[in-house]
């Protein structure tokens, strides 16, 4: 049976991550990366799809966790009625593209707590039994071009095509696992002491927080601008500077449902508040390794550009389904790999420009290519621009002339222009100034309903989306405009739900899809970002408090939530969740946040 998305905690080495449920089962764990087959797959099927419980063999035990302050280590403590103990998780940090450690450590508190372990290996997303063998230092496991090794001195055995133990830990006792991975034709790597792991870890995750920049706002804020922080570094693919937006894939945007997409990519769409939110919270080396991924992935003929990338920037993510995973809570199909990777979204365009622009207006390494990639991504627009597309949120429909698309085509223009005139950079300005004018009337002619005043999801429709609220946040329009504030209120009378808000209505947009889905995140965190810079702080507030009380109890965001079943739903953690509450709350603890930041086309914070 699937446990709520609340129930999961996030660990990573920022090549992968694993969730862990509050019963102690890991459920999810691709290795060794992001978009590697999974091992543990019991997230999206039951615990024969694979999964590694550590747990009190005792009914009834009392359950606590937390992360350890301002680091990825997930302290678990166990309550029964003989002691209680507690359950360390982390992934330590790796100086190789390929070796992914898993440790967990147990603590006795107090008294004596008979333990339960239970290792259910399934490689190739639970389809693989591995071949597993005794070994003197616990056992090892194969399957095709995957291995690892479970390193631990408690006596195992071979269960049910599983493998099993029983121990007692006593107050003051220590008693760790680790579970490594490597490629099956290498030679497994050394596995230092578990506690001086632990301690190296805690004390590399303390060092990065110290870095976050939060003057001005509350401690309880500043903590879960931190958390949303450490959860992003945790979706950054090291090697490459890469941020995946999600960890897993196919977790339901509507229970029981069929729109389930594999998020383990990295999207254009996200660039720009991405880097917003990272240079404001003071990471200027993450910022300057995600613009350089994104200079890598998307570099070739401009008309190529995607949508989205592989971790590595890689361009062929064909999507297939996964027939033996029943899908989380009976939600089919499971897909790996993402279709809409072959879509064409226009905004792409813009993400890409104003994040280059906005890495050189915050000073990071001066880039020639940065300029030449700039200059040559407008030219497609020139012929691109009107044409429909699919949209920022990837529809299956219909291609349509969205008017968020055209307002980031003339996001591309404007960057541009304003690069030139503030650094004396040189290019056709007069003809980029004449297109974005060109731009700007036709988005004010056909993506504005003047009887209801209000700009629409798209050309000759009716229908609302809240992207439309970015219009004053990318300094298309001022927030005092009476059109923005049209939008606004009609957004808020069309799309909101129980206080949160949809990104569109279902039921007045063909997205090509069945079904409905929940509340999105994201969307949210822009509402409040737009009664900010209409200066309903008072709004802004409860609706920031709003979203932060949706978090579960360790911090983390989902994509969306269902206000009926009261539940997070979509993929878990999301990074872009995440990244509008870090915007959001810059936004409100300083005037010169990310939205206005954006909208003047200034530097971020320094």
């Amino acid at each position: 049976m699937s446990k709520p998305i609340e129930d999961y905690g996030l660990i990573g080495n920022m090549l992968s991550a694993a969730l862990v449920a509050r019963d102690g089962s890991i459920d999810w764990l691709c290795l060794p990366h992001f978009d590697s087959p999974a091992c543990f797959a019991a997230l999206l099927g039951d615990e024969s799809h694979g999964r590694w419980l550590l747990a009190p063999g005792q009914p009834g035990a009392q359950t606590t966790r937390r992360y350890l302050p301002d680091t990825a280590v997930l302290e678990t403590r166990h309550t029964t009625a003989t002691g209680a103990v507690r359950v360390y998780d982390f992934m330590p940090l790796s100086d190789s593209d390929e070796r992914a450690d898993v440790v967990r450590i147990v603590r006795g508190e107090s008294g004596s707590v008979e333990m339960q372990m239970e290792l259910t290996l399934r490689f190739n997303y639970g389809q693989a039994v591995p071949w597993v063998r005794r070994r003197d230092y616990g056992l090892s496991a194969i399957a095709g071009p995957d291995a690892v090794e479970l390193h631990t001195a408690v006596p195992l055995e071979g269960r049910d095509m599983k493998s099993v133990a029983c121990f007692t830990v006593q107050e003051g006792q220590t008693v760790p696992f680790t579970l490594s991975y490597h490629r099956s034709h290498r030679t497994p790597h050394f596995v230092p002491d578990r506690m001086e792991s632990m301690d190296r870890t805690i004390a590399w995750w303390q060092e990065w927080a110290k870095r976050c920049r939060w003057e001005n706002g509350s401690a309880m804020r500043r903590d879960a601008v931190v958390r949303s922080l450490i959860t992003l570094k945790l979706l950054t693919f090291q090697p490459t500077g890469g941020i995946v937006a999600a960890p897993t894939t196919s977790l339901p945007e509507q229970l029981g449902g069929s729109r389930n997409w594999d998020y383990r990519h990295c999207w254009l769409r996200d660039s720009a508040l991405t880097l917003y939110a990272l240079l404001n919270a003071g990471y200027r080396e993450e910022a300057e390794a995600w613009r350089q991924w994104l200079l890598r992935a998307a570099a070739g003929h401009p008309s190529q550009i995607q949508i989205m990338y592989g971790i590595a920037g890689e361009r062929w993510l064909p999507e297939h389904e996964i027939g033996w995973l029943p899908g989380y809570e009976g939600s089919a199909p499971v897909r790996i790999g993402n279709g809409a990777a072959g879509q064409m979204q226009l905004d792409v365009y813009g993400e890409l420009v104003e994040t280059l622009h906005a890495g050189r207006m915050a000073d990071l390494a001066p880039l020639a290519e940065a300029w030449r990639m700039q200059k040559v991504l407008l030219k497609p627009l020139e012929q691109l621009w009107n044409q429909p597309d699919h949209g920022i949120w990837e529809m299956r429909g219909a291609r349509r002339a969205f008017t968020h698309s055209r307002l980031m085509c003339w996001v591309a223009l404007d960057r541009t222009i304003k690069s030139c005139e503030r650094f004396g950079l040189e290019g056709p300005v007069e003809c980029w100034r004449k297109l974005s004018e060109t731009i700007r009337r036709d988005i004010c002619t056909h993506g504005y309903d003047a009887h209801r005043n209000t700009f629409v999801q798209y050309y000759g429709g009716t229908a609302l989306d809240a992207s439309l609220l970015l219009i004053p946040q990318v300094g298309f329009l001022p927030p005092g405009d009476a059109r923005v504030a049209g939008t606004i209120a009609a957004i808020e009378r069309d799309l909101l739900r129980d206080g949160l808000l949809l990104r569109y209505s279902t039921e007045h947009s063909d997205d090509g899809l069945p079904g409905d889905e929940g509340v999105f995140l994201a969307c949210s965190f822009w509402l409040a970002d737009a009664y900010i810079m209409q200066g309903r702080i008072d709004d802004a507030e409860r609706l920031f408090e709003h979203l932060l009380a949706l978090r579960n109890d360790l911090g983390l965001l989902a994509e969306e939530y269902d206000v009926v079943r009261k539940r997070l739903v979509g993929n878990f953690p999301q990074g872009f969740s995440h990244i509008g509450l870090v915007n959001t709350a810059y936004n409100l603890s300083a005037a010169g946040g990310p939205a206005n930041q954006r909208s003047s086309s200034d530097a971020p914070r320094e």
